[in-house]
């Protein structure tokens, strides 16, 4: 580990309770990266400084002000903290299991150091979650969001930024560690692929990357108006149907119910709004509503539906089929019956294969489907990138070689083939011990950022 490498608890902050939002997360570090001074968004979260008494907590690290920053921007970006070599943060856990992490980023010009040709790699708890990773040029008004699920087992949650030998530059505008519900991430999904439907075991112990966290019919939900401070961006630009279909906006009370979707899986306002097909003759229409999501292939995907029945008028009326990526995911399914309620929330996760680079997501009418009624609806859809055999969200390389490349100056020829194969045996031999222990769990990563700048995929 290089002499650089140093390690800064936050011991001092303690979880901040917000009174808009009933979910406390014993473990809520939240982090203004750069700056002595707390600073407080929007939604009422305070952010503290990572300066104590005004020092950085990396020798070698840098505390970096835009004293010109776009109108009305976010305090949290006005500052960054900026690395020359790697250094890390160390989060103190005191709830073991799920944790949500999001990284800001928002580059600015300042003091001679523009932030705009920064490129680095961060590592996760011994995770690659972004790999050469750079932002856009400085100036660039929309911040960067990136957004993780990671089982944390181990008494803190470390988090590395390694700067890339060429730029030598690495930053961060703001750090979120957050405990996740308990019921947010399922032990177990359902795996589609071509030849069968199976189980996918040990879905809780992956790592994710929210890749697409849409609200469908609807507005855009913002941290404020959620309980895990998330944003759900609207559904327009990936809907693929232009006919035959209908947004709708329910004005009820949505009834959430003991096992049943929790707020804290999804907030009343992205359930309170869907796309539906509605027969308004004698005929079922013939017509699927589509979604079109595109990802980096090469992955495996989970891929959440939001359902709630705000349309009907009786139960036992909605019947319909679901689709993911060309699998039949549900036929005839019946809301009524596995919810017993109207306006009551219901979500289903499946896991598929990234394959070419798109998603799909069907919903349409079924044989049971009748005339005068709703005939297919959907509330939301989230999609979340799942690591893969070499522990990495982005790109085939492990964290061992990160930190050796570095450590090593300029031979990164012969050491990334040492590295690589190193990566691949150990890879090899946690399938084949899985195997032999009759796992199913299949190991495979990703990444896309929930931000205000919707639908952007990092390539």
């Amino acid at each position: 580990m290089p002499s650089t490498l140093f390690s800064f608890l936050f011991l001092l902050l303690l979880p901040f309770p917000t009174l808009s939002h009933l979910f406390s997360p014993p473990d809520n570090y939240l982090i203004n990266c750069g700056s002595a001074a707390p600073s407080t968004l929007v939604d009422h979260r305070p952010f503290a400084g990572d300066l104590v008494d005004h020092r950085p907590p990396f020798p070698r690290a840098v505390s970096l002000r835009n004293y010109n920053p776009i109108p009305d921007l976010v305090p949290i970006y006005h500052t960054a903290r900026v690395f020359t070599s790697p250094a890390r943060y160390s989060f103190p856990i005191t709830d073991k299991g799920t944790h949500i992490v999001r990284f800001h980023f928002h580059p600015f010009n300042s003091s001679n150091i523009d932030l705009g040709r920064a490129q680095f790699h961060v590592l996760l708890n011994g995770h690659v979650v972004l790999s050469n990773f750079t932002r856009l040029a400085s100036g660039s008004r929309n911040p960067r969001i990136v957004e993780y699920l990671i089982w944390v087992d181990a008494d803190s949650l470390v988090v590395v930024f390694v700067p890339n030998k060429d730029s030598k530059l690495a930053f961060v505008n703001a750090i979120e560690v957050i405990s996740a519900p308990k019921d947010l991430v399922p032990e177990t999904a359902q795996y589609l692929s071509p030849s069968k439907v199976e189980k996918f075991e040990g879905l809780n112990k992956q790592s994710l990357e929210v890749v697409y966290r849409v609200t469908v019919g609807g507005v855009k939900v913002t941290p404020f108006n959620d309980s895990l401070w998330r944003t759900w961006i609207p559904d327009d630009g990936l809907f693929k149907t232009n006919v035959g279909s209908e947004k709708y906006y329910f004005g009820g009370r949505i009834k959430y119910r003991v096992g049943g979707a929790s707020r804290e899986v999804g907030p009343d306002n992205v359930y309170n709004s869907a796309r539906l097909i509605r027969s308004k003759n004698d005929s079922v229409p013939s017509v699927n509503m589509t979604w079109v999501f595109p990802v980096v292939g090469g992955y495996k995907y989970l891929v959440r539906l939001h359902f709630c029945d705000i349309a009907s008028i009786s139960l036992g009326l909605l019947y319909f089929n679901v689709y993911v990526n060309g699998h039949v995911a549900y036929e005839d399914l019946d809301l009524s019956y596995i919810t017993n309620s109207l306006a009551s929330p219901f979500y289903a996760d499946f896991v598929v294969d990234g394959g070419e680079g798109a998603l799909s997501v069907g919903v349409g009418p079924s044989q049971r489907s009748m005339a005068y009624v709703v005939d297919g609806i959907l509330n939301a859809v989230e999609v979340m990138k799942l690591n893969n055999s070499f522990s990495s969200l982005d790109g085939e390389v492990c964290a061992d070689f990160v930190m050796k490349s570095w450590s090593t100056g300029n031979n990164t020829g012969m050491l990334f083939t040492l590295v690589a194969a190193v990566c691949i045996v150990l890879s090899l031999s946690i399938v084949i011990r899985r195997k032999l222990l009759g796992s199913r769990e299949s190991v495979s990563w990703s990444r896309l950022a929930s931000n205000s700048s919707d639908y952007s995929v990092k390539n």
